[in-house]
């Protein structure tokens, strides 16, 4: 690793910054990896949008399709694609705690930056605070990586500000994606912000995060590739506008992009997420691939309505 476990959060703050995307992970046709498509995805990432790290193997990356070896084998490709030139952060959620550990020690071996670990779902939660701090103690203490949280409904709760604030205190834990109410996660800013870099995955709020909560990290999700290109890379640069002190300028230039957002949106079947943001990645010339089931696949009126949108919504391509 580049930094000791004592050092993890002086590390973390000084290097976990700016725009972090969560990657799809594509599928051919027969529902392997596809690995060439998946560099070819992680090279365009990097050298042409400018994007800093990659949450590998998450929810939007299928992770509840694969097998064990699958997963770790995703931690390599990334590790490898990213080159030192991006960082990386590993998804080690899991409902068994020893499959976390496991992926977690794996994601250190194979040169990960960090991981971040879902909050469990609980099927008796009544007061679960002292359940969740042994818990994030419990995985903390088997690794030296920097650990991020991760509080999302999905868990059936939310994690409160005042027990993330706890959970800061654990030596190694370095960030959270905070999926959550905006007044949870100021408040968990005012909290903690010392020890923990407080994150949320809305691209609609990144800006006022930074401008408003003096917010370095956007981690993350799927926009930082699907509503820019190499022609037309607006969340780059008014991320970096407002980084700079440029309010009226970056507020310009996200306000630019509201036609993008509704065409991403608007489109997208609930059921549907995954199908969907991939053949968006399609119709801007990434791999996209398929989806393993039990996720369904688009409808070809869904993808006609789709590239509509998408050909409307003033997204420059190269």
């Amino acid at each position: 690793m580049k930094y000791t476990r004592k050092d993890a959060k002086a590390h973390a703050f000084a290097t976990m910054r700016g725009i972090w995307a969560a990657a799809l992970m594509p599928f051919r046709d027969d529902l392997s990896i596809d690995e060439e498509g998946f560099r070819a995805n992680m090279n365009h990432w990097i050298d042409d949008l400018g994007i800093d790290g990659f949450f590998i193997a998450g929810k939007q990356g299928e992770f509840f399709s694969m097998s064990l070896d699958e997963r770790k084998r995703c931690f390599d490709l990334a590790v490898e694609a990213a080159g030192g030139r991006a960082q990386t952060i590993m998804s080690c959620s899991d409902q068994n705690m020893d499959v976390v550990i496991d992926l977690a020690r794996h994601a250190q071996a194979c040169g990960a930056d960090y991981i971040v670990v879902h909050a469990p779902i609980l099927h008796f939660f009544k007061a679960q605070d002292e359940t969740l701090i042994r818990y994030y103690e419990t995985i903390a203490s088997k690794v030296d990586i920097g650990i991020a949280l991760w509080s999302h409904p999905d868990s059936g709760y939310l994690m409160s500000p005042e027990l993330c604030n706890r959970l800061a205190d654990i030596e190694n834990v370095v960030a959270i994606k905070y999926s959550v109410p905006r007044d949870m996660y100021k408040r968990l800013s005012a909290l903690a912000g010392d020890r923990i870099l407080v994150s949320t995955a809305s691209e609609e709020e990144w800006l006022d995060n930074i401008l408003e909560l003096n917010w370095q990290l956007y981690l993350c999700s799927s926009p930082p590739y699907l509503i820019q290109t190499a022609a037309d890379k607006r969340m780059r640069a008014y991320t970096d506008l407002a980084f700079a002190g440029k309010a009226d300028e970056a507020r310009a230039i996200s306000a630019s992009l509201e036609p993008v957002r509704h065409a991403l949106k608007s489109t997208r079947p609930a059921e549907k997420p995954h199908s969907h943001q991939k053949y968006w990645q399609d119709l801007l010339g990434q791999t996209g691939g398929r989806v393993r089931p039990p996720l369904l696949e688009l409808t070809e009126e869904e993808k006609a309505r789709t590239r509509a949108a998408f050909d409307a919504c003033g997204l420059k391509l190269a």
